[in-house]
């Protein structure tokens, strides 16, 4: 469970420490254009996001489960999930840490990149 700033669970982790497990996940699995966004300040529901593409259906569900199974090692359990692999865009909301994992079409679509241009970049792997 993630609450305020840390994750409680078998081990205990900061919000940023989440995040940064997610896009060292998301980056193992070769996944593009990874941002790692620090949003405090800008929304209530959240202190970072983290975005990334996938170039195919595969490689979508590979990063969302190497998400997903490195961060339940950590004893932290996404609070909702949403969206399809069909969808081109899956989402795992750990509360203050949102993972967004997109096909390069819905990315460019949605443009959350833009959205949220107001937020600070803390990492960004092209």
């Amino acid at each position: 469970m993630l609450c305020k700033h840390s994750v409680t669970g078998v081990k205990s982790l900061e919000a940023i420490e989440v995040a940064r497990k997610a896009v060292e996940n998301a980056s193992d699995k070769q996944a593009a254009d990874i941002v790692l966004l620090d949003v405090r300040g800008i929304v209530s529901f959240a202190d970072y996001f983290v975005m990334c593409s996938g170039q195919s259906s595969r490689q979508i569900n590979a990063i969302y489960n190497e998400i997903l199974h490195s961060l339940k090692k950590e004893g932290i359990s996404p609070r909702h999930r949403e969206g399809t692999v069909d969808s081109g865009w899956l989402l795992l909301d750990y509360g203050d840490v949102v993972i967004h994992i997109f096909a390069p079409t819905e990315r460019e679509y949605y443009k959350l990149d833009e959205l949220w241009s107001r937020a600070n970049p803390v990492i960004r792997i092209q």
